[in-house]
C-alpha cells in the first residue's frame, strides 16, 4: 500500500481581471476518477489544502452535463460528499513530505486563485521532485508548479514537458478574456515546455516521474499512468 497526497484547492472562487468573484474549486471527476482508482487498488489516500480548509467543490462540476448524464453526476455527489478523506484535510504546511509515496493535484480554477502563489504547495511540489516521487497533475492543477521555485528564484520544474488546460480550451470555456492570466502562458514563461491535444479531449504528458493530464478527461489516464508508477 503506498500513501498518496492529495494536493487540493481551498478556493471557493476565481479572482477575475474585473474584480469580480467567479465561483468555483476543484472539479469533481478530476478528484473523484483518481481517488477510485487509488482506493480500489489498496492505496491511503491524504488531502491536504490551505489552512486545512474543506475544498470546495466548483458546483459546476456536480452536473449532469459534466458527468455523462445525471446516474454519474449523483455517484460523484456521493464521493464528494462522503468520502472522509475530502471532509478534514491537513493543512499544507503540516505536510511531511517523508510520509507519502506519491502527490496527485486535482483542477478546477480554484489552484489559479490559491496553489498558484502558495509557499508550502511548492514546497511540496519541489520536495517531490526532490525526493523522486510520482506526482500527478490535472488540468488546472499544474499552476500549483507555478509556486514551486528554487532559492534563486527559478522554477524547480524548468524543462519539464507538461500538458495543461489550454489557451484554446480557456478560450471555448468562455473564460479566457476575463482571465488574469492564462495558464499554458504563464507555464511556458517559467520555463516549462508545454504542449497541448486536441481541445477537451484526453491528453496526458510524462516526463520522468511527473505525469500531467490537460483536462477533466485526462484524469482517468494520469491515474493510470501514476499506478503504473507506483506498481514499478
Amino acid at each position: 500500500m503506498s500513501k498518496i497526497l492529495f494536493l487540493m484547492t481551498g478556493a471557493n472562487h476565481w479572482t477575475l481581471t474585473d474584480g469580480t468573484a467567479h465561483p468555483t474549486g476543484y472539479w469533481a471527476d478530476e478528484a473523484v476518477i483518481p481517488y477510485e482508482a487509488f482506493t480500489a487498488d489498496g492505496h491511503q489516500v491524504t488531502v491536504a489544502t490551505p489552512g486545512g480548509v474543506r475544498p470546495p467543490v466548483d458546483p459546476a462540476s456536480l452536473s449532469p452535463e459534466a458527468n455523462g448524464g445525471p446516474e454519474n453526476a449523483d455517484r460523484v455527489k456521493a464521493v464528494v460528499s462522503s468520502a472522509p478523506e475530502f471532509q478534514a484535510p491537513l493543512a499544507l504546511d503540516a505536510v511531511r513530505i517523508e510520509d507519502f509515496d506519491a502527490i496527485y493535484v486535482p483542477g478546477g480554477h480554484g489552484p489559479m486563485e490559491d496553489l498558484a502563489v502558495d509557499g508550502s504547495a511548492g514546497r511540496i511540489l519541489r520536495q517531490a521532485l526532490e525526493a523522486g516521487l510520482p506526482t500527478g497533475i490535472v488540468c488546472h492543477g499544474p499552476a500549483a508548479l507555478l509556486a514551486a521555485t528554487t532559492g534563486d528564484g527559478a522554477n524547480a520544474y524548468a524543462g519539464y514537458r507538461v500538458t495543461a488546460f489550454s489557451n484554446d480550451e480557456e478560450r471555448q470555456a468562455g473564460t479566457a478574456d476575463k482571465a488574469p492570466w492564462l495558464l499554458e502562458d504563464r507555464l511556458a514563461s517559467a520555463g516549462l515546455a508545454v504542449e497541448t491535444g486536441e481541445a477537451y479531449a484526453p491528453h496526458v504528458q510524462v516526463d520522468r516521474n511527473l505525469v500531467t493530464g490537460q483536462n477533466p478527461a485526462s484524469a482517468g489516464p494520469v491515474a493510470v499512468e501514476l499506478l503504473k508508477k507506483l506498481a514499478g
